[in-house]
């Protein structure tokens, strides 16, 4: 995602642009592995060294609040986010932390049929995200952690 798409991606969210939610969301583009808050401070830090932990908590709430990012919670009770927010499940590594999206169009298939079928009572499902924990095998996480 260039910057032009990133100028986008704000607009069409009804979001003001400015040099802070433009580097938060280019750190949420580059960084691997689903990004911590802090993770993403520490990279936009050299371009804004000032910008404080609180304000990329809230610009990243004002992202999920807009569907730019959705959040995905590790074992551990860390919060990561998402930049991609269609459809998908995720591949949690309990040993590592590595957190990998997982597409699948058979399992988003009979998970949908599944509770189409069955439903539960008192309750209006809105999605469906599988998280699977594990661990790879050898240790071998995705070079890109």
């Amino acid at each position: 995602m260039n910057m032009s798409d990133m100028i986008g991606v704000l607009s069409a969210k009804g979001l003001k642009v400015t040099p802070q939610r433009l580097a938060v969301l280019g750190a949420l583009v580059a960084l691997p592995n689903h990004p911590t808050a802090d993770s993403i401070k520490a990279y936009v830090n050299e371009q804004f060294p000032s910008l404080a932990l609180g304000t990329v908590y809230n610009i990243l709430d004002v992202f999920f609040e807009k569907g730019i990012v959705t959040k995905v919670k590790t074992d551990r009770d860390f919060v990561r986010y998402d930049i991609e927010v269609n459809g998908h499940h995720h591949l949690y590594c309990d040993e590592c932390d590595y957190i990998e999206n997982y597409f699948d169009e058979e399992l988003d298939n009979l998970l949908q049929s599944y509770f189409q079928r069955k439903g539960i009572p008192n309750f209006n499902i809105r999605d469906i995200n599988l998280q699977i924990v594990g661990s790879y095998i050898n240790h071998n996480p995705p070079k890109n952690l």
